[in-house]
């Protein structure tokens, strides 16, 4: 993205902070062996809380970044991977897991997504690095868990979204199931693997022992399609499965993506002032009063009546013009945007929570800041993803104490 794209009125950085108070997570220290997303996402949001995050991958790179250009998956990385040091290390080697086991002497936490029982079959699981550091507090994330019946099945995102139900409910009735866009399943695991991480550091404060925290990507993604199950139990099974973009309950109304001259607005209702408030922008305030549309379960039983009514308005109108008039009524609304008006958004922007930074890789990129915010601390600056072990010898050698020749010979063995 080039600067030509950057408004005016878009901050470079984020907004002054007067720091008084040390990040929470300072002085933690976090091995890093996941990889693509919902792992590095969780570390991601550590660093950014002040932790030290030392991300480990093997010689060619973590799967995200042995990608390559395929699919932007360099800018995927870049994302999920600031502020954090580079080790490469090849823990089939046994001198490799000996610097990994120096290293769990030395932190606080370990984060995993490899396919369960596979650190336990390099002598590095859980059992084992807890002898060495009881303190330790060993995080991993698969996509159906360590111990039932699917453990053993590969899973990435669409999977799980097939599995878990997001897909079959994703879409219009009359048309086959999609899937969701965003890749939900992975990151809906990576915020529960950090909330568990950070559940289990606070138990450590109270006993000084770790333990192992485990999130699998099915159960993390469950308790969000809680509308969809709720209408399941309602209807007692026979209500449609996929309801488009209207509410997965079909309990509000209007609930939907209606056009605009140049696009297409959100409108959500779920109150009855909020429908009277929407009436009046539109000049209809005379409908007030219609028994189709004065309470909400008369406005879902005429839900297709009121999308005409809505729709009648809003077509003839600019997105942003319709959102605008909305919003200032108080209505809930908001204009579809693309992705390219997203990575510029001026609120985003003005809060530090999209960043513009020269990435020595990608050159000019937007990039995401933590969205957890730690009033009284200064928010660190967003590092770039380091390049592929560009950390190794610093860390050996400060952290480990090894020297220039130990690193050498590890080297020329393909330990490092």
């Amino acid at each position: 993205m080039s600067d030509a794209r950057q408004p005016s009125a878009v901050l470079e950085h984020a907004p002054a902070a007067a720091p008084s108070r040390a990040l929470p997570l300072s002085g933690v220290t976090v091995i890093d062996l996941s990889h693509v997303y919902n792992g590095p996402y969780a570390t991601f949001l550590m660093a950014l809380a002040g932790a030290r995050v030392i991300k480990i991958e093997p010689k060619g790179g973590e799967h995200l970044r042995s990608r390559g250009d395929a699919g932007g998956a360099a800018m995927a990385f870049a994302m999920l991977n600031s502020n954090k040091e580079s080790l490469t290390l090849n823990l089939k080697s046994e001198t490799g897991k000996a610097i990994l086991r120096d290293l769990i002497r030395k932190a606080d936490v370990l984060v995993e997504n490899f396919s369960p029982g596979a650190m336990d079959r390099l002598g590095l699981g859980a059992d084992a690095l807890l002898q060495l550091n009881p303190g330790l507090v060993y995080a991993s994330s698969s996509g159906y868990g360590k111990d039932g019946p699917y453990r053993n099945y590969p899973a990435m995102d669409l999977v799980m979204q097939a599995m878990s139900g997001v897909i079959s409910i994703t879409g219009y009735p009359d048309q086959p199931p999609v899937k969701s866009g965003p890749a939900v399943c992975d990151f809906a695991a990576g915020t529960h693997l950090y909330g568990a991480i950070l559940t289990a550091l606070f138990e450590r404060e109270r006993t000084g022992l770790g333990r192992v925290v485990e999130v699998a990507m099915q159960d993390a993604i469950y308790a969000s399609m809680a509308s969809n199950i709720g209408m399941l139990h309602a209807s007692g099974g026979n209500g449609p499965s996929r309801t488009g973009n209207r509410h997965g309950g079909l309990g509000i109304s209007p609930y939907n993506v209606y056009q605009a001259a140049d696009g297409y607005i959100v409108l959500n209702c779920p109150g009855d002032h909020h429908f009277r408030a929407a009436l009046a922008v539109m000049g209809r305030s005379d409908l007030e009063t219609d028994e189709r549309f004065n309470t909400r379960s008369a406005r879902v039983k005429h839900m297709f009546e009121v999308d005409d009514l809505v729709e009648s308005w809003t077509k003839q109108l600019p997105k942003d013009e319709v959102a605008q008039r909305l919003l200032d009524a108080g209505v809930p609304c908001a204009p579809v945007r693309e992705l390219s008006e997203v990575l510029v958004d001026e609120n985003m922007h003005a809060r530090g929570s999209l960043q513009w930074i020269d990435h020595p890789e990608l050159g000019r990129v937007v990039l995401p800041h933590s969205p957890m915010r730690y009033e009284g601390s200064a928010p660190l600056p967003i590092e770039p993803s380091h390049t592929l072990g560009a950390d190794s010898e610093a860390l050996l050698e400060t952290l480990l104490g090894r020297t220039p020749d130990e690193i050498a010979a590890m080297q020329a063995a393909g330990d490092i």
